[in-house]
């Protein structure tokens, strides 16, 4: 099993922050590369490209709790992928963002582990950057 996590400041408040991650249809702008994800019906996404197991697309489950300021998913065809992501206030108007993924099949490697946050945190700063378009109008 892998465990993996990473955390952000945003530009904005938790709440602005939360309807953008939250917003399934946003998802692909900040979502690593090789990752697309589209709604499926209530509480489900597909997912697919290179980074998601096998071929084709992948139906997982979805949840977004406005009151948690919470994001979860895990993968119904793969139950051994699941995640988290969770907004928090932070000081002067800003907030925080930790994303953490399960990988429950997945062997502790470094090499891997090295390449999976560095797409966390790019992830993360993508979402940053939608977070500012989207705070200027222009997302």
């Amino acid at each position: 099993m892998a465990e993996f996590e990473a955390t952000r400041g945003m530009p904005a408040d938790s709440v602005l922050v939360f309807g953008v991650a939250s917003d399934v249809d946003l998802m692909d702008r900040w979502l690593p590369p090789g990752l697309s994800v589209s709604g499926s019906g209530p509480g489900l996404l597909e997912a697919g490209g290179e980074l998601v197991p096998g071929t084709g697309r992948h139906e997982g489950l979805f949840r977004a709790s406005e009151e948690q300021l919470r994001v979860e998913w895990g993968g119904r065809d793969h139950p051994d992928y699941a995640g988290w992501l969770q907004v928090s206030d932070a000081t002067g108007g800003t907030s925080e963002v930790t994303v953490h993924i399960s990988l429950l099949d997945e062997r502790d490697d470094s090499q891997r582990a090295a390449e999976v946050r560095e797409l966390l945190d790019r992830s993360l700063d993508q979402l940053a950057d939608e977070v500012v378009r989207y705070v200027s109008g222009s997302g």
